[in-house]
């Protein structure tokens, strides 16, 4: 919320210096003053836009700084994430006793892939990937890719990620545990 209202107060700022700059040049092409204004006052006026200018390219450099710093932030949170998931797989790829082809195919059935594109990738036939699919499911005690899968989604979820905090669930709010 505070990038928001820095980068609303940003917004205010250029636009009424904007504005001022703005009326002043057409004001005075169509020459539509009524009153001369002073010149100090005018002084102050431009001084006064030019700061608010100034303040206005301070805060935006400051928004980007924190938005840059957030993004690095997210990042290695994402980063921790993939790694945790790989340590995951490599766990229960070792407690299911997984041979390292079953391994692989394990790997490309849970980022998605074919049965035709796994067997395309390890040079084996479809037959092959079938009956690899297959142990691999009767190792996990699952039936099909879906479950697999979540498995893995399940343990993360009841683990969490390293660098990522829980959140709470959404009807307890009363702080007891």
């Amino acid at each position: 919320m505070r990038s928001f209202a820095s980068i609303a107060l940003i917004f205010v700022i250029q636009a009424i210096c904007a504005v001022f700059f703005v009326s002043d040049i057409v004001l005075t092409v169509l020459g539509v003053r009524s009153s001369p204004v002073s010149w100090q006052t005018r002084e102050l006026l431009e001084v006064g836009a030019a700061l608010g200018l100034l303040l206005g390219l301070v805060l935006g450099g400051v928004a980007l700084l924190r938005n840059f710093r957030e993004a690095r932030r997210v990042k290695g949170q994402l980063r921790a994430a993939s790694g945790a998931f790989m340590e995951l797989l490599e766990e229960k790829f070792g407690q299911w006793g997984l041979t390292p082809a079953e391994r692989d195919v394990a790997l490309f059935a849970i980022k998605g892939l074919s049965t035709a594109d796994i067997a395309g990738l390890r040079n084996t036939s479809e037959g092959t990937v079938k009956a690899q699919t297959n142990a691999i499911y009767r190792k996990a005690q699952v039936s099909n890719r879906s479950q697999l899968l979540s498995l893995f989604i399940e343990d993360l979820m009841a683990d969490g990620l390293p660098g990522v905090e829980a959140s709470e669930p959404a009807g307890d709010q009363s702080g007891a545990r």
